[in-house]
């Protein structure tokens, strides 16, 4: 039985990272998830079938209710609200590792016959897992705007008081990893910990959010595997290192997208303040408008045009009538591509879903690094809802809290058209240059009714 349950991990092992393959494109990523879903269903039999698992009515009627409110959950959420979701769902992940760590701490009597590894990894497992839950569950209110977007700090006392709680934690762990078996101490360290997800994440403004949610999603991969290693569970181990390390790398990259350091960004983010001028005078500035007449003889007339897609094409789930307009722009002859930036949206590759699910071809999907040279050569770039990401203050005024942030360089084109609803800020808080931009025109309204009056009028042409 022993080996045949190691055969069980041995499968299910590499059918995740099989079907983490699948995931670098959209046109594989539903089976890759499929995959993925198979060995997790093996990893999971593989640990029933352990000699001395019991409780299986337990077990079943967790099953039960995780798929109850899985499911319907996964099934019915939009787009739009899925950066929420994966939040929410990585939350759970990080609680249920804290729990798992209280639950062992009580059955071993503090650790008390358990090797010192067992309670180090079990200790840290509860500390990072307790951040995690708590850490996204803010994340989430932030996303859901149950919460300000823009910082909650403490002022100067933030920073002391994110080291005392760290501090209380780590001492609550060592009181219990030394003896101490009184169930309080366990208590007192998950309370600790929560407190530090909560005071950690609130001064993280919205810009900073993909990047918080990918380091809460690394944090809850690392104490699944610390539990893995203390319950002796190799599927958690294997499982939690891979969420880790993949978490971990893009975390990396995507701050490295946004020229900001992951310690500036856990000390507390710029984002979701009242928009001020970059240029710090306050003045009000014209700007052009235009109309979707306009803009569909402009973009008709054209040899290349980009669309910049951002969260506003997200929120007004524009993104099928946008492929209906690239159709009718192909049709005449004008070559169309989609420029991605790493941290448009809400998550990492938020963009890139919203499109593949209208069907947009991989091959006009062009990273930041790839499109930036191909500006030069572009008509028409048609910016929907994207904001930060297109600002030229990052590359011109240093003042700017965005100054060395990598952006789509869009000013660079012959022409820009803006699809938004106002001039009403960013996740940064501060006013986009690009509008005031003498080669750019605002064309006001919802993104998915603005794009088919464009689709109308390119019909009419």
């Amino acid at each position: 039985m022993t080996t045949f349950i190691a055969v069980l991990y041995i499968i299910s092992f590499a059918l995740f990272i099989y079907g983490l393959m699948g995931l670098t494109g959209p046109r594989t990523a539903v089976r890759g998830n499929w995959i993925a879903a198979v060995g997790m269903g093996i990893a999971v039999i593989a640990t029933l079938l352990t000699p001395g698992m019991s409780n299986w009515l337990l077990i079943a009627l967790g099953v039960a209710i995780g798929v109850v409110v899985g499911v319907p959950s996964a099934r019915k959420v939009k787009m739009t609200a899925m950066p929420q979701m994966v939040a929410l769902f990585n939350g759970v992940g990080g609680g249920a590792v804290a729990l798992i760590a209280w639950v062992e701490f009580r059955t071993t009597e503090g650790y008390a016959h358990e090797p010192a590894y067992v309670a180090i990894a079990s200790l840290f497992a509860a500390i990072v897992g307790s951040v995690s839950f708590w850490g996204s569950n803010i994340a989430f209110g932030k996303l859901q705007e149950l919460i300000s977007g823009r910082p909650i700090t403490l002022g100067k006392l933030q920073q002391p008081v994110n080291a005392l709680v760290l501090i209380a934690a780590i001492v609550f762990a060592v009181v219990i990893a030394v003896g101490g078996d009184a169930e309080l101490l366990m208590i007192g360290l998950l309370i600790a910990a929560g407190v530090l997800g909560v005071v950690v994440v609130l001064p993280i403004g919205g810009a900073d959010m993909p990047v918080v949610i990918s380091l809460l999603n690394a944090l809850t991969g690392l104490s699944a595997a610390a539990m893995g290693l203390a319950l002796d569970n190799t599927a958690l181990i294997v499982a939690g290192m891979i969420v880790g390390a993949s978490g971990s790398i893009l975390t990396n990259l995507m701050a490295k997208a946004m020229n900001r350091s992951i310690p500036a960004i856990v000390a507390g983010g710029f984002g979701g303040g009242t928009a001020v001028s970059s240029g710090g005078s306050g003045e009000v500035r014209p700007v052009r408008s235009t109309s979707a007449s306009d803009t569909a003889i402009q973009m008709a007339y054209a040899n290349k045009v980009v669309v910049v897609p951002g969260y506003g094409m997200a929120v007004a789930q524009a993104q099928h009538v946008v492929r209906e307009m690239a159709k009718l722009l192909e049709a005449k002859g004008i070559t169309v591509a989609y420029a991605i930036h790493p941290v448009a949206g809400r998550m990492p590759g938020h963009m890139n879903v919203l499109l593949a699910e209208a069907d947009v071809p991989y091959e006009q999907l062009k990273e930041m690094d790839e499109i930036n040279s191909e500006f030069a050569q572009t008509d028409v770039a048609l910016v929907i809802g994207a904001n930060d990401v297109t600002n030229p203050a990052a590359e011109t005024d240093p003042g700017s809290p965005i100054y060395g942030m990598p952006i789509l360089k869009v000013n660079h084109s012959r022409s820009v058209i803006v699809l938004k609803r106002s001039m009403s800020s960013g996740f940064a808080g501060i006013d986009n240059e690009l509008f005031y931009d003498a080669k750019t025109s605002m064309l006001f309204g919802d993104a998915k009714s603005s794009v088919g009056e464009i689709v109308e009028e390119l019909k009419a042409l």
